[in-house]
């Protein structure tokens, strides 16, 4: 038995409905008579108007353009903090020092891009990343190279032509040793102080707490 026209005007409209409402969180409605379900990483959890207006624009340029550059780009842009991990100066130097023409290439982090004392010197180089440290920003400057905004990526390559994408390591964080604590594991443990009776062969010896 078909369905009045009236009802099926009835769910248009509250797919519009839906869509409309619930677009900013996250929700995507599979069809009008099925229930609704969450996706994660439509968009970012961070309030900052200038990853909002990033997200935007590169969420148009996955739309309109046939670079898959650009739906990375998008698809980084939504991680959390700890998912997109900082890269130093020394790391994007080994990482590009076989590339040719590099001079020429502009190299493209979606996230920090730190300084490394350990690097005394610096080539030329023309980074875009979403944010840099003081000094990493001067020795890049000082170098005679170029730091971009995203936005400035946009307009510059808007294909992600003549780019060399990195992103950083997301276990180098301090946190990540401690996971997976347990015998014969070799992770780090947990101490109240590097002193001399603590998790230094306790047990083992008089002189480190007790010898058993």
């Amino acid at each position: 038995m078909s369905r009045d026209s009236c009802d099926y005007s009835h769910d248009i409209l509250l797919v519009l409905l839906l869509l409309q409402d619930n677009n900013s969180r996250g929700w995507v409605l599979i069809s009008p008579s099925t229930t609704l379900r969450r996706v994660n990483g439509l968009h970012p959890k961070s309030e900052d108007p200038y990853l909002l207006l990033l997200v935007k624009l590169y969420r148009f340029l996955a739309r309109r353009t046939e670079a898959k550059f650009n739906a990375v780009i998008l698809r980084r842009l939504f991680l959390s903090k700890t998912n997109r991990a900082p890269v130093s100066l020394s790391k994007i130097v080994t990482e590009t020092q076989n590339v040719t023409d590099r001079p020429s290439k502009i190299i493209v982090q979606v996230g920090t891009v730190t300084d490394d004392v350990r690097l005394l010197e610096i080539p030329k180089l023309t980074v875009a990343a979403l944010r840099f440290t003081q000094s990493a920003k001067e020795r890049i400057l000082n170098a005679g190279g170029e730091v971009l905004t995203l936005d400035q990526l946009a307009l510059r390559a808007p294909t992600g032509s003549n780019t060399i994408l990195l992103r950083g390591k997301r276990t180098s964080r301090e946190a990540n040793k401690h996971f997976g604590m347990g015998p014969h594991k070799h992770k780090k443990p947990y101490t109240i102080s590097k002193g001399r009776k603590f998790e230094n062969a306790r047990g083992r010896r008089a002189s480190r707490g007790f010898k058993v």
